[in-house]
C-alpha cells in the first residue's frame, strides 16, 4: 500500500535524514581503532536495551524486575532513541494481536517493505497509542515521565559522548551506532517477515533467520518468538545463538531479572527445517 506524503511528519523525515547524513561525518575524523570500539559498545549495550527492554519486559512481560531497575532498563531502552517504552510496547502488542492482518501497524505483506521497515515511524499516524493497552506500566509516574521527555536519555548519550570523548566519539558512538540500530531494530519489523526459515505454523508470516539474529542479540528467531511470545528466549535449540537471553541469564544469576519465562517445546510442533 503506497503511503501518502502527507502521512510523514516533516520534522521526524528531516531528523531521520539529518541522522543518516550526519553519520558520513566518520570519514572526515581520524580513524581511531577506540573509536570501532565505541561504537560497538554503544550499539550492543542499546541493542540490549531494545530487545531486554522494549520488547521482552515492557511488551511482553517475559521476566520481573524491582521498580528501580525497571526504570533503568527503560532508561536504556530509550537511549535508543526509539520513542518512549509506552509508546514502543503498545504498539507491539497490537502487532502482535493482528500480525499481519490488516490492523497490523507494519506488516510488510500488506503495506509494503518500505512501510514495514521504517515509514510507519517516521509518519504521523502512529503518534498516539491506546493507553489501554499498556496500564500494567502507565501506573508508575516515573515511566510516564519517560513518555513525555522520552528524548531525554538518548540525547544525554550524545552530550556525554561529546564531552567526554569529542567529535569523533559523538559521529562513531552515537550518530553512526544509532543509524545502525536503527535498521538492524527495523528489520525484524520488515525482512524477519519476508526472509528465512518457519519452523512453526503460525499464523503470520514471521521467519527464522541466523544472520538477523546475530545483528539484533536474538530477535531474528522471530517465527520461534510468535510462537511463544510469552517467553524471554527467542533461540530455542542450543544452536540458535540468542545473546540477550544470555545476558537475561546473567542478570538472573546477580538477583537482578527474576522469574525469566522460558519455553515448553511440544516435539510435534517442530517441523523438519
Amino acid at each position: 500500500m503506497t503511503k501518502s506524503l502527507r502521512n510523514y511528519q516533516f520534522g521526524a523525515v528531516l531528523g531521520f535524514a539529518a541522522l543518516h547524513l550526519g553519520a558520513l561525518g566518520v570519514f572526515f575524523v581520524p580513524f581511531r581503532w577506540s573509536y570501532v570500539c565505541l561504537l560497538l559498545a554503544t550499539y550492543s549495550l542499546r541493542m540490549f536495551g531494545v530487545t531486554a527492554g522494549y520488547h521482552r519486559y515492557f511488551s511482553h512481560r517475559s521476566f520481573k524486575l524491582n521498580r528501580f531497575n525497571q526504570f533503568l532498563l527503560a532508561w536504556l531502552a530509550q537511549s535508543s532513541g526509539q520513542k518512549s517504552v509506552l509508546w514502543w510496547a503498545a504498539h507491539h502488542r497490537i502487532h502482535h494481536r493482528h500480525s499481519d492482518t490488516d490492523p497490523d501497524i507494519h506488516s510488510p505483506g500488506l503495506r509494503g517493505f518500505w512501510w514495514a521497515h521504517v515509514g510507519w515511524v517516521i509518519s504521523n499516524t502512529y503518534d498516539d497509542y491506546d493507553p489501554s493497552l499498556i496500564r500494567d506500566f502507565s501506573k508508575y509516574a516515573e515511566l510516564r515521565w519517560l513518555e513525555r521527555w522520552h528524548w531525554v536519555p538518548n540525547l544525554t548519550l550524545g552530550a556525554m559522548l561529546l564531552i567526554f570523548g569529542g567529535l569523533g566519539a559523538l559521529l562513531w558512538g552515537y550518530v553512526l551506532s544509532t543509524v545502525v540500530l536503527y535498521h538492524a531494530t527495523f528489520c525484524i519489523n520488515s525482512l524477519a517477515h519476508v526472509w528465512g526459515t518457519r519452523r512453526f505454523a503460525t499464523r503470520d508470516q514471521s521467519r527464522n533467520n541466523l544472520i538477523l539474529a546475530l545483528l539484533t542479540l536474538g530477535e531474528g528467531w522471530h517465527n520461534n518468538h510468535h510462537r511463544f511470545m510469552y517467553a524471554c528466549r527467542q533461540g530455542i535449540l542450543w544452536w540458535e545463538v540468542d545473546v540477550t537471553y544470555y545476558g537475561l541469564r546473567l542478570l538472573n544469576l546477580l538477583g537482578i531479572a527474576r522469574d525469566l519465562r522460558g519455553v515448553r517445546l511440544p516435539r510435534t510442533e517442530v517441523e523438519a527445517q
